[in-house]
Parts: structure tokens; sequence; C-alpha cells
């Protein structure tokens, strides 16, 4: 009976062993399964629930094939002036600085030159010139009308007269080769700023537009005689331009004409509107770019030459569910986010996002408006 019994107690034994071996597998199966599914439970209670921020989905708009390029702000071209020496001369003066403001016809400095002082001379020769032949004209017309009237009265040959009215045409003549003389002198010094008869002989260089002194490549004291030397450079800046490298693929997007978006490193978070003014026409070889320019106002001159910023260029916008793009989470390729089921319950879902502006992202795929998903804290919950 001992016997039978201890055979008893060893077939239960080994009942419950195997009984013990079919239930492991299918627990691990189940938690298994749980993972597969991606949920993350926090219990009620747990401090990290208070570092974990949860936001809903919302309706946002998001620009179609949009262009962005980096840029820099450079003066406008047809807004810059090269003041050039019109005379050969000594600068006696400079009466600017760099960076001063300016405007039309404001001196800018002085040239003592000696062809001033020539033109000035001729000018006052050639007046004396006009005096005489203007005398010379009139002793002509004089003779000529005395000699009229003893012809009429048969005093005179015909022969005189002729000859008589031969003398007053080369006296008009005269006059008019002298009064055009004097024309294209005082044209000549009208360009110099200088007026006939004037005693100061000094030439003095007048700012050609309004704007801002960029460039001073003359100092007093200093002689010049190439006309085509650069003296000073002077921009309105008032409108400048951003030259932006639009990537080859993109250009076909930019269009003149259309308006673009431009961000600026100096003053961040603020967007300046322009418009696009001229599309380069060869591509750069060696960045595969194209050059884009656009033109913006400047009215306070806050936007200054050599400012690095980028340019945003879309067409048109499209409705799309948003999320933060703190939101955003890479999972072995694939763009997840952690959508709450229910309060400290989460759910690891995968998505498919579209461009992101001011913060948020664009997502086509796997959520809809009005979901919550978690979009500070994520990775507290990595390890759940």
């Amino acid at each position: 009976m001992k016997r039978s019994f201890l055979l008893t107690l060893c077939a239960f034994c080994l009942a419950s062993t195997g009984c013990n071996r079919v239930e492991q597998p299918a627990a691990a199966f189940r938690a298994g399964t749980e993972r597969e599914q991606g949920l993350i439970v926090i219990p009620a209670g747990s401090p990290q629930l208070a570092q974990i921020r949860v936001e809903p989905v919302v309706m946002g708009k998001f620009n179609l094939e949009e262009v962005v390029a980096p840029g820099k702000v450079e003066a406008n071209p047809n807004r810059i002036a090269r003041v050039l020496a019109p005379i050969a001369g000594r600068v006696r003066q400079v009466w600017v600085t760099l960076g001063d403001a300016v405007t039309e016809g404001q001196p800018l400095l002085s040239i003592e030159s000696p062809e001033a002082s020539a033109l000035l001379a001729m000018h006052a020769q050639l007046q004396a010139e006009l005096t005489q032949a203007r005398s010379a004209l009139k002793k002509a017309s004089a003779d000529l009308s005395r000699l009229r009237d003893l012809y009429e009265h048969r005093a005179v040959a015909l022969k005189e007269v002729l000859e008589a009215e031969n003398e007053e045409t080369q006296a008009q003549a005269a006059v008019a080769q002298a009064t055009a003389r004097i024309e294209e002198c005082v044209a000549r010094l009208a360009l110099l700023g200088l007026e006939p008869g004037q005693r100061d002989r000094e030439v003095v260089v007048r700012a050609p537009i309004s704007g801002k002194v960029m460039e001073i490549a003359v100092v007093p004291g200093e002689f010049r005689n190439d006309s085509g030397a650069n003296l000073m450079t002077i921009a309105d800046l008032r409108s400048v331009w951003i030259a932006a490298d639009v990537p080859e693929s993109s250009i076909r997007l930019v269009q003149r004409g259309e308006p673009i978006q431009c961000e600026l490193a100096a003053y961040p978070g603020e967007v300046f509107h322009g418009r696009v003014m001229r599309i380069a026409d060869a591509v750069d070889p060696g960045t595969r770019t194209v050059k884009v320019l656009a033109e913006i106002p400047n009215p306070t001159g806050r936007l200054k030459p050599e400012m690095f910023g980028r340019i945003r260029h879309s067409h048109g916008t499209q409705s799309a569910p948003a999320v933060r793009s703190s939101a955003i989470l890479q999972r072995q390729g694939r763009n997840v986010v952690l959508r709450e089921e229910a309060p400290g319950t989460f759910r690891e879902v995968t998505v498919k996002t579209g461009p992101s502006e001011g913060g948020f992202t664009a997502v086509y795929e796997g959520l809809k408006e009005g979901d919550r998903v978690v979009v500070d804290g994520a990775v507290l919950l990595r390890t759940h």
C-alpha cells in the first residue's frame, strides 16, 4: 500500500510539472503580443506622468512645392552711383565720411583744377570775340544800307552793293560762330558746376543720388588725373536685393515677378516680403544652382548688405493634420508618434509626414484631427 501511494504521488508531480511547461509559453505569447501592439502603460500616480506633455492634433496649412534656398542681402544695382572725377586736378576738400547719409545735389568734395581756370578764361575770350563780331556785323549792315540808298540814286555801281551784301553775310556768320562757341563753353562749365565769370576756380562734385556713402577712395591733397577712377560709391538702400542660390532641380518653381519670403539671421522670427526681379541665364557648374535676385523694400534701413538669410517660395497651401515637430520620433527608419489611448496609456503609431512650418509638421497618414499625442517627454516612455 505504501508503494502504491508513492506511485500515485510521483504521477501527480509529473502532471503538475507538465502543466507548468504549457502555461509559460502562453504567458510569453501574451506579453509579446502587447509589445507588438506598441502599448506603453504608466501606472496612475507615477511621477513620470507629470513630465509628459500631450497635445491634440490640429488642422494646419502647409505650402505646396516649397523652395527654400540660402541667400545674402546686396545693394540694389539699379540704385548705386559711383562718383568720378569730372576733371583732372588736386582734391582740395572732402566733406563727407564713410556711412554718411547724403541727398541728391549735396556737395561731396572740391577739386582745384587748371582746366577749370582755362575754361573760364576761354569763355571771357569768346565773349570778347562775340562783341567784336557783332560790331563788325553792325558796321557791315550800316554800309550795306548806305550803298543801297546811293545805288537807288545812281551814285554807286551795283558791284559795290553786292560786295557790301557779301561782307554783311560774312559778319553774320562770324557772330553765329562766336555764339556757338560760347554756348559750347557754357555747357562744359555747367557740367563742372561752374558759371561764366565766377572767380572761384574750384570744381564742386555733388551727390548724383540720395543714399549712404558706402565707399571713399580719395583724400584731401590727392591729385587725380584719371576721370574713370572711382572716388566714392553711394547706394540708395531704401530697397535692397537678396541673392539666393536655388537648386537646379527647383528652379522650375520660381518665376520672375513672383512673391517670395525672406528670413534673416539678424532678425530671427521676422519675415520680409519681396518679389523676384531676375533669374540667371546659366547654372553654376560648381554648385548646380541658379542665381535668383529678389527686391525687398527697406524704408527703415534695417536690411544691410552682406546679411545672410534664406528665401522661401511656394505655390499655394494645403490643409492637413498637424502635430508639433517635437512629437515626431524615429524608430528603425520609420516616423512614429506616441498617441494617448487613455490616461497613462500610449500607443506607438507609424505616420507619414509632410512639410514642416512654424514648429508644426504635416501628417498625411496615421492620425486625425483631435487625436492626442506626446509632444514632450517621449524619451521617458521608450524604456517602458
